[in-house]
């Protein structure tokens, strides 16, 4: 009978793991008021300046709680921890790009609104550079390697993203 139930266990808990790894990756990034704000802009240029505004909130957010500064009650991003900011800086950044690479295919895409949006990436990517190896430091001295590797990761889209957008205004 025990071995039964050992299986049994055994069975349940590895069935159990897959969902919990997908459901941590699969937590929301952005809040209902920011996805409704990014579904209601039409334009390139304005769909770029609330992700952008939502990706620097997240770095002042998780540089404010390691300073020891708690959110407010009801403040949207109460709930996030450090790691969920950074990882959310990355998401963010990433569906910027993706939304970028789709409007640049879409020849109805009005190429001022374009450079526009490049440019508010490339100045929001600049800006973020220190804040992230403050970040990546800061993981670092506390030994928390969870934030450091999403530090890192951050880091190479953000560095990336600058590049990209640096080339691309130049191409025009």
């Amino acid at each position: 009978m025990m071995p039964l139930i050992r299986k049994t266990c055994f069975f349940l808990l590895v069935m159990m793991i897959p969902a919990g790894v997908c459901r941590a990756q699969k937590k929301e990034f952005l809040t209902a008021e920011e996805i409704e704000k990014i579904q209601d802009a039409q334009e390139i240029s304005q769909r770029v300046k609330i992700y952008m505004l939502a990706a620097s909130l997240r770095l002042k957010t998780a540089a404010d709680r390691l300073s020891g500064k708690e959110s407010s009650p009801g403040d949207p991003l109460e709930f996030f921890s450090v790691e969920d900011l950074i990882n959310g800086y990355y998401r963010i950044l990433h569906a910027v790009m993706l939304n970028l690479d789709d409007a640049s295919r879409n020849p109805a895409t009005d190429p001022d609104k374009m450079q526009a949006a490049l440019k508010n990436l490339k100045s929001v990517a600049d800006a973020s550079v220190k804040p992230l190896e403050v970040l990546k430091k800061t993981a670092e001295e506390m030994r928390r390697e969870e934030m450091w590797k999403l530090a890192v990761q951050a880091i190479e889209i953000n560095n990336g993203a600058r590049e990209g957008a640096a080339a691309a205004i130049k191409k025009k």
